[in-house]
């Protein structure tokens, strides 16, 4: 247990319903008359929801222990993808459900990060950018125009992006795994 004079960003506390949020910022406030408060903006760490919400000044919150670890992406075995923890080497099977998009971004050995909370995984946390290969696009026609100058192809993991039209079959390029954008050639 901790007040919420100890709030920091990037802390995990436990409301009500067992639901774990992350404090994305806060703001204490000391108005004229009447007591003081924290401002505080959450983020539901399950469903990214993010909400605001008031505490009055020293009430008790329930904080999360939440334990990230460097792992490595090993395999897919059925619904789940298996990681190795890199200190450890222990092997742990997380949901394909809490791996969520990453899984478009993710070759077999990509480092990521995994948050766990009383042994069970919440989140994966991949890099900023990820290298792929392109397994397949159509070649782009010089001149045409009318799409932007992208054209759609198809990733080495089964993704889909939009890429520029000089882009070929085979190329790796840069993508950003929080938007699934194209940054650029690798």
């Amino acid at each position: 247990m901790a007040t919420t004079n100890d709030l920091k960003n990037g802390i995990v506390l436990k409301l009500e319903g067992g639901e774990l949020w992350s404090v994305v910022e806060f703001q204490h406030v000391k108005p004229g008359k009447g007591g003081a408060f924290v401002r505080t903006k959450l983020k539901n760490v399950l469903s990214g929801k993010v909400v605001d919400k008031t505490f009055n000044a020293g009430v008790k919150v329930d904080v999360a222990n939440v334990d990230k670890r460097e792992m490595q992406y090993s395999y897919r075995d059925g619904d789940d993808f298996v990681f190795m923890d890199t200190e450890t080497y222990d092997m742990v099977n997380v949901p394909a459900g809490t791996v969520g998009t990453a899984a478009n971004y993710m070759l077999e050995n990509t480092t990521a990060t995994v948050a766990f909370n009383e042994g069970a995984a919440l989140y994966v946390d991949l890099p900023a950018a990820a290298e792929l290969t392109i397994a397949s696009t159509e070649p782009g026609l010089q001149g045409d125009r009318s799409t932007g100058g992208t054209k759609p192809a198809t990733l080495e993991t089964g993704a889909e992006i939009k890429v520029p039209l000089f882009i070929t079959t085979g190329e790796k390029v840069k993508v950003d795994t929080r938007t699934g954008e194209y940054l650029g050639r690798a």
